[in-house]
């Protein structure tokens, strides 16, 4: 899930972290994330943070821990470059940290590195080493690059009662997205303002034939839901 503005921003119009999303965004995202084997986060959003989003709720820890899962889904960091500064605090968190990149890029204080593919097949052979329930920590960059090849099957966005104005909006404006059209399956008041809107996308192939086809969410088996940019120190 991301949480946005009201007009549709991330970040305030001379960039850095809005800080956007309250307790009740919290809450939800936990719930996205105890569903999840993996959590990807760009490299830009994890250098503004410094770290990333974990499970603290003991209920939603017991659950993973009664399934045989780690208390937190893989950090799987995308990047084009590295150059991590160690100091982070993301390097002394307890989640896994593997790291997408190109071939040759630094990979110190991760445990595992996949050279950066096209979509398709890296998140094929991320499926074959477990991660089969991805969530989307951030950013515009990285979640336009899924959308543009249709490979987001939900979206939870967190509307935040204020106005950033700039230019940093949720997705670049020049990316290209398919016709694909996407069904409301939740609206929900969270508290201080905010307000839970979550969609599923409709297969291009069936969206006028069939319009309640089933998509995963958390909870269930499935991939692909997106998620917040929001983290933990």
């Amino acid at each position: 899930m991301l949480a946005i503005s009201l007009d549709g921003r991330l970040a305030p119009p001379e960039g850095g972290a809005a800080q956007l999303g309250g307790a009740g965004d919290r809450a939800v995202l936990e719930e996205a994330l105890a569903w999840a084997d993996g959590a990807l986060i760009g490299a830009t959003t994890l250098r503004l943070h410094g770290s990333t989003c974990l499970i603290r709720r003991p209920k939603l820890l017991a659950q993973r821990r009664q399934d045989g899962r780690d208390d937190q889904p893989v950090a799987l960091v995308v990047s084009r470059g590295g150059g991590f500064d160690p100091g982070l605090a993301f390097f002394r968190q307890p989640p896994r940290r593997w790291l997408l990149a190109p071939e040759g890029t630094s990979a110190f204080g991760f445990e595992r590195s996949l050279p950066l593919a096209p979509w398709p097949g890296l998140l094929e052979r991320l499926a074959g080493l477990g991660l089969h329930r991805l969530v989307l920590l951030g950013g515009a960059q990285l979640a336009a690059s899924l959308l543009a090849e249709d490979l987001v099957d939900e979206l939870q966005l967190t509307l935040c009662p204020r106005l950033l104005g700039g230019t940093h909006g949720w997705l670049p404006p020049s990316v290209a997205l398919s016709s694909a059209d996407w069904e409301l399956q939740e609206h929900r008041p969270l508290g201080q303002g905010e307000l839970l809107l979550r969609y599923r996308r409709l297969p291009l192939s069936s969206a006028a034939d069939d319009p309640l086809a089933a998509f995963p969410r958390p909870g269930a088996a499935g991939s692909g839901a997106a998620g917040s940019g929001a983290a933990d120190p």
